[in-house]
């Protein structure tokens, strides 16, 4: 069975060893973090792709958090710093730091790290590269939150993405596990979203909060429907042979008293990355 994604809250066991190892050492912390971020750009700068043609580090949030937190527990146990000895004394406590992916102050998507009771961005400089790489917050007073409904993501995604969110009634087999089509201000159109948090959100609640926004998200305009649905492989055409919302609904409402463990989010995510990701000549205004 999908377990539902974890919260943004810290246990008492948490807190205490925040108190006890982090929040006393927290500019030797930010310090050591700063010197690893150095190492993780040099591994990426020049490796991954430009974001909207823009160079490293602008846009590259998830792939610098993701690094520095697949290399954070052995960095720390290389201790030479004050900074890397309390993060190693926190770890080797039970003191636990983890990929976190949500909403910064309504107003864009982020990765950070949940260190004990601590928000810890180490790539805050990839929307505005002017600003320090590293911040360090009480996780509740970061501004932090975790997406709701597919509502909620629809809407940031609109604002963050300058893009405009549609229901994906095109697709009705995706449409419980991905009800979002986004169509950017480039006119590229795609289905969302492939996270694992939106995955497991989604698909932990029957699929409500999927049929939620299947019932009130806007419908593709016609001429964009048609070139989404022409531009799918035949197969995928041939396992949707019913477009609209009822079909989309129906999708949810059948996979409700199913047993949806990661295996079968799986195979839905195979699906996806078949689905086109693809660029039209200019965004529709309705």
């Amino acid at each position: 069975m999908l377990l539902p994604p974890d919260d943004l809250s810290a246990d008492a066991t948490q807190t205490a060893l925040t108190e006890r190892f982090l929040l006393p050492a927290l500019s030797e912390i930010e310090a050591a973090l700063l010197e690893l971020r150095l190492d993780t750009d040099q591994a990426l700068a020049g490796k991954v792709p430009a974001y909207k043609g823009r160079a490293y580090p602008y846009g590259c949030c998830h792939e610098i958090t993701l690094d520095i937190m697949g290399r954070l527990t052995a960095f720390a146990a290389q201790r030479g710093s004050p900074g890397r000895q309390a993060l190693n004394d926190f770890f080797g406590h039970g003191g636990r730091g983890k990929l976190v992916w949500g909403v910064l102050r309504d107003s864009y998507f982020q990765n950070a790290i949940h260190l004990g009771g601590l928000y810890v961005d180490v790539s805050n400089d990839t929307v505005d590269v002017t600003k320090p790489k590293v911040e360090i917050l009480p996780m509740d007073q970061s501004g932090m939150v975790l997406i709701q409904d597919a509502v909620h993501f629809a809407r940031v995604a609109e604002r963050y993405w300058d893009a405009r969110a549609y229901a994906n009634t095109l697709l009705p087999s995706l449409a419980p596990l991905f009800p979002v089509v986004l169509v950017d201000a480039m006119g590229g159109v795609s289905l969302q979203s492939n996270t694992g948090y939106m995955k497991r959100l989604l698909a932990t609640d029957g699929f409500a909060r999927a049929e939620q926004w299947l019932r009130t998200g806007p419908r593709l305009p016609d001429a964009l429907a048609a070139a989404f649905r022409n531009a799918c492989p035949p197969d995928l055409q041939a396992a949707n042979p019913a477009v609209g919302l009822e079909a989309a609904l129906a999708a949810c409402q059948t996979l409700r008293d199913e047993v949806i463990d990661a295996a079968w989010v799986q195979v839905m995510s195979e699906s996806f990355v078949r689905a086109p990701a693809m660029t039209i000549s200019r965004t529709p205004t309705a």
